[in-house]
């Protein structure tokens, strides 16, 4: 196999795939950005007193848990065909992912002692200073790591959005392979990328999990 393998092809993909990886990231970034916020709305709500709010919201989210992402990407794109399909990705990506990043909040927020809500209802502080002021930092502190995990996820779905064809990085790379005829090769560099991408974060995630006393 080593004799058959075409290291040419290997330096002629690289500037293919290297555009590709910075639109895995954009997306990775963007869509993370999209979770984090979403996914805590999503906590807020949840834990809304009146029905009216809560039965939609974790209706909605059984519906996108249930099913898989690359038909969410495809439903997505058939039904927004004037929006760019990064962009589309990108806030699919997000959608997806904040019905999981929001019970990582509601774990945070449930971590936070039952004192201090009761002490920030003594102080007569209104609903939004206290989620504000008191719970969200700590709540927040507490889901920095798991966040940081699920970032790393996202990257690793991002070929996914191949299928509503964005040229991200396994974009590029089955397109360099079907013109070429050398999948072994740009696939084993797309491989590559991904581990030297994904392996310091990780190792930088853990790190910060013992930090934070996790």
């Amino acid at each position: 196999m080593t004799k058959d393998f075409d290291w040419g092809a290997v330096g002629d993909a690289f500037p293919l795939l290297l555009d590709g990886f910075w639109t895995t990231l954009l997306a990775t970034v963007f869509g993370t950005l999209v979770a984090a916020v979403l996914g805590l709305a999503i906590a807020v709500a949840g834990r809304a007193p009146s029905r009216l709010v809560t039965v939609p919201v974790k209706a909605v989210m059984e519906f996108i848990r249930s099913t898989p992402l690359i038909v969410q990407l495809v439903g997505a794109a058939a039904l927004f065909t004037s929006v760019e399909p990064l962009t589309v990705g990108i806030v699919v990506l997000g959608v997806h992912y904040a019905t999981y990043t929001s019970e990582v909040y509601r774990a945070g927020i449930d971590a936070v002692p039952k004192g201090q809500w009761e002490a920030c209802r003594a102080l007569s502080l209104t609903p939004r200073r206290t989620w504000q002021a008191v719970i969200l930092p700590q709540a927040v502190r507490n889901v920095v790591p798991a966040l940081g995990n699920y970032a790393i996820s996202m990257f690793k779905e991002t070929p996914f959005l191949a299928v509503i064809t964005v040229h991200e990085m396994v974009f590029q790379a089955r397109d360099y392979g079907t013109k070429h005829f050398v999948y072994t090769e740009v696939f084993t560099l797309a491989g590559l990328i991904f581990l030297v991408a994904s392996y310091p974060t990780s190792l930088l995630m853990r790190k910060l999990e013992k930090r934070l006393g996790h």
